[in-house]
């Protein structure tokens, strides 16, 4: 039916030549009907509703985006949307690089926090369109969505529960898979000796070998652990001065032999003279792992990891890209959810883990993503000398 009506109006606006003066009137009057109809239903919805062009000047905002951003209609129409919130545009740019939204990844979802006319949380959606026979270029749809209460309510929450549940089975695992791999440690320790006792020979060369192998995966699957019971006690972060590009270098290391077993090439540009940030070494490496884990899981054999660096006057970003299957949109705003997962065995508290160790570095983290075509994290960390009010987890 709105087809049709549509197609009407569009038959008739395609002879305004032809029409009289009563008409024209006629069709004035239901052009403003309609477009009451159309302001009338976005201004009832309860999220934000912007049109931005590239250089994001706002062309259109609706009642609850004047009440988000604190400005009348007067004031918003025409104002460019980074000055109002600053530090959004850098951690964008991947997006509104019009070759890359044409091409690549089109739905983009971050967090940010607005100080005016009250503090508040906000989560942003943006798509990139174009309008039917318009010459402008590039545009975006952008949803604001106020999730102030919802972080409180669910931090309240995370905790009760984390408290609950998770800590209960962390010190399960703990114990169920620490006393066996102290036992292989200790009896691995007791072969090596045995083996130093031995005669040199090929075959004693061979079991040394296997001997090595043995206990650098037992080391490996302690680390696991370790990693694992280190996400889920939060504590304060130990700030020291960090580069970014070696704490990365030591994860990928780590991560190497299980890149190899699934055919993943790593290809990372990072650096040594990116500046460097404020930051507890420890808690960024499980960013790190948590994200290149899984990047690792979303991808098949022969799938390609990308890790890129930048910084500005006032932050210093990661990018990580896979090539994996992508996040459907609808599963995107849940992805910090606790406990929300999309992965068979997953525990859902990865990215949620993620998001609180950025924001008590005063960071923040985005996603991007397109089914088959892959995902790309945006780590933004303020530098060294620029550090910013953290956001409460």
């Amino acid at each position: 039916m709105a087809g049709k009506k549509n197609s009407s109006l569009d038959r008739v606006l395609g002879r305004l030549d032809t029409l009289d003066s009563v008409n024209l009137a006629n069709l004035v009057q239901r052009l403003a009907r309609e477009r009451g109809l159309f302001e009338e239903i976005f201004n009832t919805l309860q999220e934000g509703v912007l049109v931005i062009s590239a250089d994001g000047a706002i062309e259109y905002a609706n009642a609850a985006a004047h009440r988000l951003i604190g400005l009348g209609a007067d004031e918003l129409i025409g104002q460019t949307l980074w000055r109002l919130v600053p530090g959004l545009r850098p951690s964008l740019d991947t997006a509104l690089d019009e070759e890359a939204a044409a091409t690549a990844l089109t739905v983009v979802a971050r967090e940010f926090e607005l100080t005016y006319p009250e503090p508040r949380t906000v989560r942003l959606y943006m798509v990139p369109f174009r309008g039917e026979n318009r010459g402008s270029g590039q545009r975006f749809a952008v949803i604001l969505t106020d999730v102030t209460k919802e972080k409180h309510s669910a931090a309240q929450r995370i905790e009760d529960e984390r408290t609950s549940s998770v800590l209960l089975l962390a010190a399960g695992v703990a114990h169920e898979l620490g006393n066996p791999l102290n036992s292989l440690t200790i009896h691995l320790q007791l072969i090596e000796r045995k083996l130093k006792k031995l005669k040199a020979s090929k075959e004693a060369e061979a079991v040394q070998e296997s001997l090595r192998v043995c206990q650098g995966e037992v080391q490996r699957l302690d680390g696991i652990i370790g990693n694992f019971l280190e996400a889920i006690r939060p504590r304060p972060p130990d700030l020291a001065e960090v580069n970014l590009a070696g704490v990365l270098a030591e994860v990928l290391r780590f991560q190497q032999r299980e890149f190899a077993d699934r055919r993943i090439v790593v290809e990372a540009e990072t650096p040594d003279s990116l500046p460097s940030v404020m930051a507890d070494r420890n808690q960024l490496k499980q960013v790190f792992f948590n994200l290149t884990k899984n990047a690792m899981e979303a991808m098949q054999p022969g799938g390609k990891l990308k890790i890129k660096s930048r910084a500005d006057d006032d932050s210093v970003f990661l990018l990580i890209g896979d090539s994996g299957a992508g996040i459907r949109q609808e599963d995107l705003g849940r992805l910090f959810q606790p406990y929300h997962t999309t992965k068979p065995g997953g525990h859902g508290l990865g990215l949620m883990i993620v998001q609180r160790i950025m924001r008590e570095h005063g960071g923040q983290v985005g996603i991007e993503s397109k089914e088959g075509v892959g995902t790309i994290v945006t780590l933004q960390f303020p530098r060294k000398d620029r550090r910013v009010r953290m956001l409460g987890g």
